[in-house]
């Protein structure tokens, strides 16, 4: 199923029933006055979150969503039936936003997650209620109010722990698949992969994390280059950042220093705080670098780039330092969880 993380939507809430013009005749009650009744309110339209709903792809094909309109007002001071609420089902991790005034109307983070996002309009009034001492048979009565109606950009962002950065062909893909069951395409050409892939790394002890592959970077993706920065919306989500460098590319002419330095200027002109997001670096593709000079290689990146975080050399494609990785990513999260616990108590 191609994957889709954007839709356009168009709503509209239901419309106010009309108030009724009424009066009560019945035999030997020439004059009973006036009884007509209200209409119905105009039916709501919610978005909620599902996991059992994966992507966006429904709405390529059902763009337009409208509520139940309210019931007219009838005599005898019966009221209109109200409109049913139309409830739409998105993934969690989707955003909702007015298309118009670029409004966030709210972020369904989770499952469960519940907003309205369209009112239905107000119900009419009937005659009985312009009933008065002075005015003995009214003949005023109000119609429904239209229900609200927008155009919403729904926006998913991938719910992961980790997110995995890099230029096309760092190996992001055979990482990933090294250590989750995700199967991403793998292949010796840029922009393999070109829809986010999500794997769940399983540890010994049953812990577990989810890790996000989004399409690699290029130069320039912050002005659309390659396949641009559409995706790195999923990334915002993540706690901790692997930045995956090929210390053994194709072209002898890519520098691992300067793959690291164009990803990190790509991430700042997107977002500060994504620039600024923790983020581990991780040399990959070590079995292809001689042993006789990985040190003074990895040493010699280091050095340059002036790293100050942890480091990590790895092989997606045999598996060597992967399980370390995994083991210290899954110790990072549970501190974090736990401070985040610790807080919330003190608060």
């Amino acid at each position: 199923m191609k994957f889709v993380d954007e839709a356009k939507i168009k709503i509209n809430a239901g419309a106010g029933g009309n108030g009724c013009l009424s009066f009560r005749r019945e035999k030997y009650i020439p004059f009973g006055g006036p009884d007509g009744g209200d209409g119905g309110d105009g039916g709501d339209i919610y978005l909620v979150a599902d996991d059992q709903v994966n992507t966006l792809i429904d709405f390529r094909y059902t763009r337009n969503f409208k509520a139940e309109r309210g019931g007219n007002g009838r005599g005898k001071l019966c009221s209109g039936a109200r409109g049913e609420d139309l409830t739409i089902r998105v993934p969690p991790g989707t955003e909702a936003w007015d298309n118009e005034t670029d409004e966030l109307m709210g972020d369904l983070a989770k499952h469960g997650d519940k907003i309205m996002v369209a009112k239905g309009g107000w119900h009419g009034l009937g005659n009985t209620r312009y009933k008065s001492s002075i005015n003995r048979s009214p003949r005023k009565t109000t119609d429904g109010t239209p229900g609200e109606a927008r155009t919403l950009r729904l926006e998913m962002k991938l719910l992961a722990d980790i997110g995995l950065l890099g230029l096309p062909n760092a190996g992001k893909s055979t990482f990933i698949s090294q250590v989750s069951a995700a199967q991403p395409k793998v292949a010796d050409y840029p922009f393999t992969t070109l829809y986010p892939n999500l794997g769940v790394v399983t540890m010994k002890d049953v812990r577990s994390f989810v890790i996000a592959d989004v399409p690699g970077l290029v130069e320039g993706a912050a002005d659309g280059a390659g396949l641009g920065i559409q995706f790195l919306r999923h990334l915002t989500r993540t706690r901790l950042l692997l930045h995956m460098v090929d210390m053994a590319p194709a072209d002898a002419k890519q520098d691992p220093v300067e793959s690291v330095e164009t990803i990190n200027r790509e991430l700042e002109n997107y977002s500060e705080a994504l620039g600024s997001q923790d983020q581990w670096l991780v040399l990959n593709k070590m079995d292809l670098v001689p042993e006789d000079i990985r040190e003074e290689l990895c040493q010699d990146v280091l050095d340059r780039l002036n790293w100050q975080g942890k480091v990590f050399r790895v092989s997606g494609q045999s598996g060597e330092g992967c399980d370390d990785l995994c083991a210290q990513i899954m110790d990072y999260l549970d501190e974090m969880k736990a401070a985040e616990k610790q807080n919330e108590a003190t608060e």
